[in-house]
């Protein structure tokens, strides 16, 4: 299941987990959003990887960046904003149908305004995970350092707005969590940091241990609606099926070997999250393998025509620094389920979202 050089091009081409608009961003306008249910959510606070940075690693130091097109190809007014697609993210279209905003900004922007800090901000990092190692090994913001930004975020507001009103804001947030894939892919199937002294078995649960930790953190700082994303079918990354097929080329299936560790950790998380549940909390489990894995087994349902390649380049290997201006780009996005070789197009993320919504309901009529 290694692959000898998968560590060295997995770091430069880092990543995400796992989302029909057509990838046809229209014109965001300030119109006054809807608020389904008449739902009384604050803000949106994000966490976690590739799949949920809005834009963070602009500010930091390391290769896992895309402030670059063709990112942001069908993004408002093309602009490549360090999101991992051509468009917008999962977090984006939730923000947009609560009614709180259209986007969600990243933390680390230092020209938000006291009102998008209000709404919420995102302060995942590109490459990240839950294994503090995972984070090192591509120099983004570890879990527990986004965390740390956030309680900076709160002496922010509390210095803005008062601790009463900010407490007030935090119980009425939304809070989600987006990591796990970088941990299995990047850190234990591609080095000997975690794989030579863990089992597979033994390493999910070190990594729902630091699951724990983090929601039980998140709850000592105020949280009480907090949603944890589980991890996509792995072996179906166009990058892994090119590192560790015997013939990439002509043969592009689902490597189930890796999806099966994504699947089982996914079980034990959402027994993890039931077992975590305390009286005036709600702690939510959030499924993309299924759907995810439902569009690439019936593309045609949704639209799409290219379910084991990215639309950027070959689509075979390429994302981050070689998903770039000079390379070639496909024509119509919202035909591949992946932009780039290891994250899904704009049109994937939305149907990731509309899989979501029943849970997303579910909680904002509470």
């Amino acid at each position: 299941m290694r692959s000898s050089c998968m560590f060295l091009q997995i770091m430069v081409i880092l990543f995400i987990t796992v989302t029909n608009i057509g990838a046809q961003t229209q014109p965001l306008t300030n119109k006054k959003l809807l608020r389904p249910f008449n739902n009384t959510i604050s803000a949106l606070f994000v966490f976690g990887d590739s799949t949920v940075d809005s834009g963070n690693n602009n500010y930091i130091s390391t290769v896992i960046k895309c402030n670059f097109p063709p990112y942001g190809r069908d993004f408002l007014n093309h602009i490549p904003s360090g999101r991992f697609t051509n468009g917008r993210l999962v977090t984006d279209f939730a923000a947009s149908y609560i009614g709180l905003k259209e986007l969600v900004p990243p933390y680390l922007d230092p020209k938000l305004s006291l009102e998008e800090l209000m709404t919420g901000v995102s302060f995942a990092s590109a490459g990240s995970g839950f294994d503090p190692i995972t984070a090192q090994l591509s120099g983004v913001i570890p879990l527990q350092k986004q965390l740390e930004y956030f309680k900076e975020y709160k002496r922010r507001l509390e210095n803005a707005i008062v601790e009463e009103r900010t407490k007030l804001l935090i119980s009425k947030a939304a809070f989600l969590v987006s990591a796990g894939t970088n941990d299995f892919l990047v850190n234990y199937f591609s080095t000997q940091f975690r794989s030579k002294t863990y089992t597979v078995s033994a390493y999910q649960h070190f990594l729902l241990q630091h699951v724990q930790q983090f929601v039980q953190d998140l709850l000592a700082e105020g949280a009480r609606l907090i949603g944890v994303v589980g991890v996509p079918p792995l072996g179906c990354l166009p990058v892994l099926i090119t590192l560790n097929h015997h013939s990439p080329l002509q043969h592009r299936e689902c490597i189930d070997s890796y999806s099966a560790v994504g699947k089982e950790y996914n079980w034990h998380l959402q027994n993890l999250l039931k077992i975590m549940r305390i009286h005036g909390t709600q702690l939510v489990y959030g499924d993309i393998y299924n759907s995810l894995n439902d569009m690439i087994q019936n593309p045609n349902h949704y639209g799409f025509d290219d379910v084991s390649s990215g639309c950027c380049g070959s689509g075979l290997f390429e994302a981050a620094i070689f998903c770039n201006p000079n390379s070639i780009v496909c024509n119509n996005a919202s035909e591949y389920i992946f932009w780039d070789a290891v994250h899904p197009t704009q049109a994937t993320y939305y149907n990731l979202f509309r899989s979501l919504r029943p849970i997303i309901d579910s909680v904002i009529k509470q």
